[in-house]
């Protein structure tokens, strides 16, 4: 009967450690699909801090485009240590503005307390998505407006001396409703969370 109530408290032990461990690689993954998300979504922005100036190539970072996988599937790797587990570099597998990866984790069932336990690791699964929040509309000129015609030097004006270009706020971007300007004297993008939701998917929040 003894024999029978210690097999029976190790099945326990080994379906709650399993349980436990199963909860535990679900965390990583979750950590590691929103780390490589978060880190795409930072890598948009700075890219388009570099081109701020000229609203041409805003289009790609608008739209979540223009980020460098490997970048954000090492920052996932990185997520997964911190939550015991690994992912390996296959594992991190990119899709359109999101990723999806399947982590492992360090630790086993049983730790060689509960036998046929000790090597069986817990695998699990999750994907994230960037969401771009923002849309950018170029100002255009109507045909029908005409140009203003050029001006002359200013005749008071000293030889050396050149009239300065006053250049118009860019405008155009909406994010989630709201109307942005940029200055380009001092351009300043709004921010990354204005820029950009980052979820798992299946997160309704």
């Amino acid at each position: 009967m003894i024999a029978g109530i210690l097999f029976l408290a190790f099945v326990y032990f080994a379906v709650g450690q399993a349980t436990v461990l199963r909860n535990e690689a679900q965390t990583a993954a979750d950590a590691a699909a929103l780390g490589a998300a978060q880190d795409a979504r930072d890598q948009l922005r700075e890219g388009w801090l570099d081109v701020i100036g000229d609203p041409t190539q805003w289009q790609q970072y608008v739209q979540g485009e223009g980020y460098v996988t490997d970048r954000a599937c090492r920052r996932a790797i990185a997520f997964a240590s911190l939550n015991g587990a690994e992912l390996d570099f296959d594992d991190c597998v990119p899709f359109d503005l999101g990723f999806t990866v399947t982590v492992q984790t360090e630790g086993t069932v049983g730790e060689s307390i509960v036998p046929g336990t000790d090597e069986r690791h817990a695998r699990a699964s999750a994907s994230a998505v960037v969401e771009p929040l923002c849309k950018f509309v170029p100002p255009s000129r109507s045909p029908d407006t005409p140009s203003e015609p050029p001006t002359g030097p200013d005749p008071s004006a000293s030889p050396s001396e050149e009239p300065e270009e006053e250049l118009e706020p860019i405008s155009g971007l909406t994010c989630d409703g709201e109307a942005w300007e940029i200055d380009p004297e001092a351009p300043v993008l709004p921010g990354v969370d204005d820029l950009f939701r980052v979820r798992l998917t299946g997160d309704d929040e």
